[in-house]
């Protein structure tokens, strides 16, 4: 959506959808302790931590240990997804619990900096790096017109 004068309008991220993703993470990690886990419960996990760390990226965030928070976490879900894909058992080992939990708490601290439509965009291009219709690594993601 753009203005009159045609820059992009920039919504900023409400507590309605900051308590979505912090549900979605918080609820995934709790199945993880609980030895609930499941690729359902992980994905969303995943999911919600990779958008907002590489809109922080995209963002060019000033806050302290973000990124290299939010690269830990990413880093042992990427573990996780490796090792759950190798033997369909889904968890989050007892070691690995406090960097996915740093990252969740960094993920929610930071989304309120971000605006909606960039976590769109970082969506949208996650998905389309995932499934092969781009080749390029995240950090050099670049944003695709919505209109």
């Amino acid at each position: 959506m753009k203005t009159k004068s045609g820059s992009r309008l920039r919504i900023p991220v409400t507590h309605g959808l900051k308590d979505l993703y912090a549900m979605d993470m918080h609820l995934a990690y709790q199945a993880a302790c609980a030895e609930q886990f499941n690729v359902i419960s992980f994905s969303r996990l995943a999911a919600a931590v990779s958008v907002v760390r590489f809109a922080l990226t995209r963002h060019k965030t000033k806050i302290p240990d973000a990124i290299t928070t939010l690269d830990i976490a990413v880093n042992t879900l990427q573990t996780v997804r490796t090792r759950g894909d190798a033997t369909g058992v889904w968890e989050i080992t007892e070691n690995e619990r406090p960097g996915v939990l740093n990252g969740i708490e960094m993920a929610e601290h930071c989304i309120g900096t971000l605006h909606v439509a960039l976590l769109e965009q970082t969506a949208q291009l996650l998905l389309q790096q995932l499934y092969g219709e781009q080749s390029t690594s995240p950090e050099n993601l670049q944003p695709q017109s919505l209109s």
